[in-house]
């Protein structure tokens, strides 16, 4: 990177950039858990030379920060897919049932903005489709951070509520659905042919909560790509072209997973082998009637604490899912 010629090829340096990053970030990893064994060693070796138990509750507490890194770091070892490392876009739509599955999105949503909060990735509302009576029909989010897509490749398919309806009069149980999908955020290096003329672009007014910052003009954009029929949209600018840009990225992630899906189906065509599809499935449930319970139906990973599930607490169901997969492929 000293080198006077490095920027000659921008293409070339940005790549050389990113394995530095990678490689700083191994490093770092390697070192902090070296500091913390060394940590741990010399305190135990202080506790016997001096024989002294006072040292007991600070060896325990270095032991269970070491533990723990050790575990982050095997989970990242599970994370070793092409674009795990890079940022997601996560979308949540909701179910048959009207209010009560576009609520149930809602709640998901909210879910997964805690979580992210907690890992202290950034999240940008990219389009949001909300009802006038309660909860959202759809959501597309940005989310920003080290293995964001990695993480919540975990949560693709269909999640299942169980309730008492706070809708309904007579108190009786629902059961609602809302699908959640999430696809890596692409490189702009990385091909993908999109012909202008498989292209349908319609502008509408943006939705939003009115009064000053309501959108006068019609800057929200929607894209169908007509071959494929996907259809993305964004809202969150006031700017048409930036709707516009922004729209065209998470088309191009949507056409590269297409892409991904149909090589990976072709290949296991040509081995004869059967899997059951992820997307599209019941993968977890939620009940919180006539009990308390969370689970996992592809690893059976359950907790009775749905309040901290719902506050964003998924760790353990995406490392038991991750470690699923792992052992699956």
């Amino acid at each position: 990177m000293a080198d006077a010629a490095f920027w000659d090829n921008q293409d070339a340096s940005k790549e050389v950039i990113r394995e530095k990053k990678t490689l700083q970030r191994q490093l770092e990893m390697w070192r902090g858990l070296t500091q913390k064994h060394d940590d741990l060693y010399t305190l135990v070796e202080m506790c016997e030379e001096a024989d002294d138990s006072s040292l007991f509750p600070e060896i325990a507490s270095v032991a269970d920060s070491l533990e723990q890194a050790i575990n982050d770091v095997e989970f990242k070892q599970m994370l070793s897919g092409e674009h795990d490392q890079g940022n997601a876009i996560l979308s949540i739509n909701a179910g048959a049932g009207g209010t009560e599955a576009q609520d149930w999105a809602q709640m998901l949503f909210r879910m997964y903005l805690r979580w992210c909060e907690r890992r202290g990735f950034k999240t940008e509302v990219v389009d949001m489709l909300s009802d006038d009576e309660a909860g959202i029909k759809s959501v597309t989010i940005m989310v920003e951070g080290e293995y964001a897509f990695g993480y919540l490749k975990a949560e693709r398919g269909v999640h299942r509520l169980v309730r008492i309806s706070p809708f309904d009069a007579n108190k009786r149980r629902h059961t609602s659905f809302a699908s959640v999908m999430a696809i890596p955020e692409i490189d702009d290096d990385i091909e993908i042919e999109i012909d202008e003329e498989d292209l349908r672009i319609d502008t509408f007014r943006s939705s939003g909560a009115g009064g000053q910052k309501v959108n006068k003009t019609s800057s929200a954009i929607r894209i169908t790509h007509l071959p494929t029929n996907i259809v993305v949209q964004c809202q969150n600018e006031r700017s048409q072209h930036k709707n516009k840009a922004q729209a065209m990225k998470i088309l191009r992630a949507r056409l590269y997973e297409l892409q991904e899906q149909e090589q990976a189906e072709e290949k296991e065509k040509l081995q004869g082998e059967k899997r059951v599809i992820a997307w599209g499935s019941q993968i977890r449930s939620y009940v919180m009637h006539p009990y308390q319970m969370v689970k996992d139906h592809r690893t059976n990973q359950e907790t009775s604490n749905v309040t901290e599930v719902m506050d964003g607490d998924l760790d353990e169901f995406m490392r038991a899912y991750l470690l699923f997969a792992t052992k699956g492929a």
